[in-house]
């Protein structure tokens, strides 16, 4: 069974926001203290919560056990941003008009 992540109409929630709106604010964790749970340094976390970070699978799965997420959560979250920030691209919206279909022989 496969399911299609569904790209939404709207850009999706970043990861910046994510951490910052939803686990650091209301759980009263500063930037310094989820570095220090995640063995990395606090310049890791800042570029995450500031979107300059792209989540990989190793930080997904580092998120995923100190917030008790999993680290799909994390990885489909950056997926969809990802998506979402390529299809609004007007320099990627003429390369994918220009593409055309291969067929096979």
């Amino acid at each position: 069974m496969t399911s299609t992540l569904r790209l939404p109409a709207h850009q999706p929630t970043s990861i910046g926001e994510m951490l910052t709106l939803e686990f650091l604010e209301p759980l009263d964790i500063t930037q310094g203290n989820l570095a220090t749970a995640m063995g990395v340094g606090r310049k890791t976390v800042n570029e995450l919560c500031n979107n300059k970070r792209a989540i990989t699978v190793e930080t997904a799965l580092i998120l995923a056990k100190v917030l008790s997420t999993t680290p799909e959560f994390w990885i489909n979250l950056q997926t969809l941003n990802n998506l979402w920030n390529t299809q609004h691209n007007e320099v990627l919206l003429d390369k994918l008009e220009k593409a055309t279909v291969l067929n096979a022989a």
